[in-house]
């Protein structure tokens, strides 16, 4: 039984180390039956999500809308999705970064919601915009309550955006927590924002997963959220009933909820860390479902060879990110504009593609794909030339030596790439690139590192080559430009040894709050034009999202983001 699996691994590993970010394992075979899963959903990505020693708070213990116990979740045969994940949820109080996301945008609710379509109202059923774009009056529905009984009104809106606040440096990757003025409650269901300009992605990041959601002011420790809180309670589609750290955690329908309710009557997060168990529980059925968020936990070469078996249902997203290699202009090496560009004409993205991602994405031109907002707009495009790499290189006088290595005034050209050691596909498209480079006389280290060392040299810019993933939708374009301005980002040690870099951060200081839409689209032009020819990105691919389900599970789908799991649209057979 699954649970004695999650068991066993609970006692072989009592406490397995957090990460930040997606992980995947090794590479997997082709023959279904030796496959090595990559991994589950890690939902989470550069500077959303964070780690702590601090234990969970607790759990609301099976409580409904009016706040009465309900029973314990049900089995498996009365109607509960198995799903699996290498990592726990942990913390999933919605204004910190310490849980998974998916987990979170289960429980709790933002007032607006981000489709295909557009922003749509959520928690908020309608809303007017002043004419100067810098106040917000949102109208909200009346027929909401958390699920310990606490009613969803403007006094709660305000509660919550008032915590956020008051934790503001740790929000500060997301510009709009610097624009908010205040907020005021209006009346009972009336909630006014007021903006020091007009933000124009402020509808679109109050529907981001994180974090303007909202949770019972009930769960705050002295107003507040950011030191922890008591409980986690929100108004969503389902309720966290149950949760024994680092084995799983059972999400019961919310039965009162004020929207269309779920189908399927609980869902389960297993967390299993290691992969073949994984892959042998879905096999028997034990489990239902594995998501992998851009590519990284379920492996192209899993994905394929797990399509090509028919033994269990396959879905692929439309693309949703861009994988890319950071190029550091700060380093003494690559600060030469000449070398990063004859490192992009190298990389065979193609052969990355095919050969790694097995075609399940399409190899990228540029760092954004054309469908990106703002970003349907000609670029420089340096597609594999190796030829032109080398009479680059040679115009820059990096002569090939007698190992074959390039050198210069007697320094070889050694390159530094680091990955995150758990996370297979990051380490195969590095050797790639390092069996590329090594063609035109660039030597290329291929260093794994711990998730926690990756992420800390990411903020001291020390290396000349690093893995990235932009944030995907809706975050991309604005989103992720605007984070590029944080020292602690990878983007922004990388650019900071541009002339341009002033200009750069300046402009999109400036696009953030341009009320123009026009005036926005020539910012953001001018922001990736400057990148693109800077040559700090090599592009690879546009990511999309993996699902791997069994035959009972069905309406298997995908959010607008890859952080989130539409869970409550799923069906499910019973066994």
């Amino acid at each position: 039984m699954i649970s004695e699996i999650v068991r066993r691994l609970a006692a072989a590993s009592p406490h397995p180390t957090i990460t930040t970010f997606p992980e995947t394992r090794m590479p997997i075979s082709r023959t279904l039956s030796s496959l090595t899963l990559a991994a589950a959903l890690a939902l989470s990505g550069a500077v959303l999500t964070g780690c702590s020693d601090e234990p969970a708070p607790a759990v609301a213990k099976k409580e409904t809308a009016a706040g009465s116990e309900t029973s314990a979740a049900p089995s498996a045969s009365a109607g509960t999705l198995e799903y699996a994940s290498m990592k726990d949820i942990r913390d999933i109080n919605p204004h910190l970064y310490l849980g998974e996301m998916a987990a979170q945008a289960m429980v709790f609710e933002a007032l607006v919601e981000n489709t295909p379509e557009g922003v749509k109202p959520k928690l908020a059923e309608s809303w007017e915009i002043s004419e100067d774009g810098r106040t917000y009056v949102f109208h909200l529905r009346k027929d909401v309550k958390f699920t310990d009984g606490t009613a969803f009104d403007a006094a709660a809106v305000k509660a919550n955006v008032d915590a956020v606040l008051a934790n503001r440096s740790r929000h500060a990757w997301l510009d709009m927590v610097n624009e908010i003025e205040g907020n005021d409650v209006v009346d009972e269901h009336t909630w006014r924002l007021r903006m020091k300009h007009a933000y124009f992605p402020t509808l679109v990041e109050l529907g981001l997963s994180r974090p303007f959601r909202f949770i019972s002011p009930a769960c705050m420790k002295e107003g507040g959220t950011k030191s922890g809180v008591t409980c986690l309670v929100g108004t969503g589609p389902w309720v966290l009933s149950e949760h024994k750290l680092d084995q799983y955690a059972v999400f019961a329908r919310n039965d009162a909820y004020w929207g269309e309710k779920p189908s399927i009557a609980a869902v389960r997060w297993n967390v299993i860390p290691d992969p073949q168990t994984m892959l042998m529980a879905l096999e028997k059925g034990e489990i239902d479902l594995v998501f992998g968020a851009d590519g990284d936990q379920l492996t192209g070469d899993a994905f394929a060879a797990l399509t090509e078996s028919g033994k269990l249902r396959t879905a692929l997203s439309e693309p949703v990110a861009s994988r890319a290699i950071l190029v550091n202009a700060g380093r003494p090496v690559t600060s030469d504009l000449r070398v990063r560009e004859a490192v992009q004409y190298a990389v065979n993205r193609d052969a990355i593609v095919q050969g790694i991602l097995h075609g399940t994405e399409a190899a990228a031109e540029t760092l954004f794909a054309k469908n990106v907002p703002y970003c349907d707009i000609p670029l420089t495009v340096r597609w594999y030339d190796p030829k032109k790499a080398e009479a680059i290189l040679d115009a820059a006088g990096w002569v090939k030596g007698k190992s074959g290595v390039r050198e210069k005034n007697g320094e070889p050209l050694s390159l530094r790439f680091y990955f995150n050691a758990q996370n297979a596909q990051e380490k195969t498209i590095a050797e790639a690139i390092q069996a590329d480079l090594a063609k035109i006389g660039v030597d290329v280290r291929v260093i794994g590192e711990e998730k926690q060392a990756f992420l800390d040299r990411q903020k001291t810019g020390d290396f000349e080559l690093q893995y990235s993933l932009s944030w995907g939708a809706p975050y991309d374009p604005q989103s992720y430009l605007s984070s590029w301005r944080i020292p602690a980002h990878g983007d922004y040690q990388a650019q900071r040894g541009l002339a341009q870099k002033h200009e750069i951060d300046a402009t999109i200081t400036a696009l953030m709050t341009e009320p123009d839409e026009g005036k926005r689209a020539d910012m953001v032009k001018q922001v990736l034009t400057t990148i693109t020819d800077a040559a700090v990105y090599i592009p690879i691919s546009y990511s999309r999202t993996k699902a791997v389900y069994g035959a009972r599970v069905g309406n298997v789908g995908f959010a607008v983001t890859q952080y989130e799991i539409p869970f409550e649209r799923m069906t499910l057979e019973a066994k």
